[in-house]
């Protein structure tokens, strides 16, 4: 069976990435000031920001045509591929895992659609999409990938902090937001997917980014002393490269044991957690210890 591996543009991978494991990337559609985009093909992370900032009204995203993903489904059919593993940003914050599902049995007979939900997004929704992409490689069959990837994906863990609310709340996408609405400026909230529905909760307020920081490293460390795996991680931010590659280094230095890298909140991700938003999430080390 020819399997291909599909995400959206929300993994936020590389061009060398999408290369190297010939992976299919879908635009996520965004619209600022009337002006519509596709995420990593129209517009560059230091536009979106820049436009964010003076916008006169709040950015809206949307999913992927449904034409499109008829077009791109029937031209992986064309070039013989039986199956598509698409792994898809958490039905918590779009329905677009779910209209590739009703797809699926639409195309049926023309090709086998897997509608996959990351209950993610951002970096750690792509290493999902690499790890399938290497299975696919490794000569794997489709139910053991799909059986590795539910494996893996419960090793992903994570933990964000964001200036303010504001962006989360006016977009509805924070599912806690009545308990942290009206919260002084200096309050800087703790948010995680790692919940029941998958959905963005605020779990704590903390006095200042340096504050927030410090009780995300004393999450990590807690995970950390409960798995028996190596781990990778991610530290990821909202157009603020500095302050992001600046924390990476001080979490290497003190954990030396991980494997880090840099990654950051593109147009759509960044459209709900605003400027400055920082997070680390991490993961199982499949390369130094596979699944």
């Amino acid at each position: 069976m020819k399997i291909a591996v599909v995400t959206d543009s929300t993994a936020y991978l590389t061009k060398e990435e999408q290369e190297k494991y010939n992976i299919h990337v879908v635009p996520i559609p965004l619209t600022i000031d009337g002006q519509s985009y596709r995420e990593g093909v129209d517009i560059t992370n230091e536009e979106f920001y820049d436009k964010l900032a003076h916008s006169s009204t709040f950015p809206s995203t949307s999913q992927p045509p449904v034409g499109e993903m008829i077009e791109l489904y029937n031209h992986l059919a064309d070039e013989g591929y039986d199956a598509a593993i698409s792994i898809f940003l958490t039905g918590s914050i779009s329905g677009f895992v779910n209209t590739v599902q009703q797809l699926a049995d639409q195309m049926k007979d023309k090709i086998k659609i897997i509608a996959f939900d990351s209950h993610l997004t951002v970096k750690l929704m792509g290493y999902l999409a690499i790890e399938a992409a290497k299975e696919v490689a490794a000569g794997k069959d489709l139910d053991t990938i799909l059986a590795n990837l539910e494996t893996f994906r419960q090793t992903i863990r994570s933990v964000f902090v964001v200036d303010d609310l504001q962006n989360l709340v006016r977009g509805g996408r924070l599912s806690n937001a009545s308990a942290f609405v009206g919260s002084i400026l200096k309050i800087k909230p703790l948010l995680t997917m790692d919940t029941p529905s998958y959905s963005i909760e605020a779990f704590e307020k903390v006095r200042s980014m340096k504050r927030a920081k410090l009780h995300c490293e004393q999450i990590f460390e807690e995970k950390m002393a409960k798995v028996d795996y190596p781990i990778h991680a991610v530290v990821i931010h909202a157009n603020a490269p500095e302050a992001g590659k600046k924390w990476m280094d001080k979490l290497a230095a003190d954990h030396p044991e991980v494997s880090f890298e840099l990654s950051y909140f593109g147009p759509v991700i960044g459209t709900h957690l605003g400027q400055g938003a920082l997070a680390i999430g991490w993961m199982r080390d499949t390369d130094r210890m596979p699944l």
